[in-house]
């Protein structure tokens, strides 16, 4: 498995990656409007070219991906396709990340489906869920050990 930075270039084939598994296994959690800001945040190029991605590949298949915002401080897309979950490709994106974010506090606002990843990252909730613009969500924080 490689990970690297996913380049202007490759960042369709990322956000599509990212909406195939948002409709395989969270769509589901979500009225319309919810899919429908989704989708949107995903085509708003403006948003989306100031995210940091990065992608895990084995050879040329794009297996999963990881978008940083806020300069490392947030994680705002994190998808893995589902034939290559469970298999640590999670872990090791947000590790590069991670490696990559000089923030102290890494926050992210995580869907029902993704909580549990999450904890098992080292994130733990500082709230309870919350529904904006028709997506459900539980803010989150991680220490990170790697900043300073």
């Amino acid at each position: 498995m490689l990970i690297k930075k996913i380049l202007p270039a490759e960042r369709e084939r990322a956000l599509a990656l990212a909406m195939d598994v948002f409709m395989q296994y969270e769509a589901h959690d979500y009225p319309k409007e919810g899919i429908e800001t989704f989708r949107r945040f995903l085509a708003d190029r403006e948003k989306i070219e100031a995210l940091e991605m990065y992608g895990s590949y084995e050879g040329d298949e794009l297996t999963g991906m990881i978008a940083m915002g806020n300069e490392g401080e947030h994680v705002t897309l994190f998808f893995v396709d589902g034939k290559h979950q469970r298999r640590g490709v999670g872990r090791k994106l947000f590790e590069a990340a991670l490696s990559r974010s000089s923030s102290e506090t890494i926050t992210v606002n995580s869907s029902a489906f993704a909580v549990g990843i999450y904890r098992r990252l080292g994130f733990t909730a500082v709230a309870e869920e919350q529904t904006s613009n028709g997506l459900r969500y539980t803010p989150m924080i991680y220490k990170n050990k790697n900043s300073g």
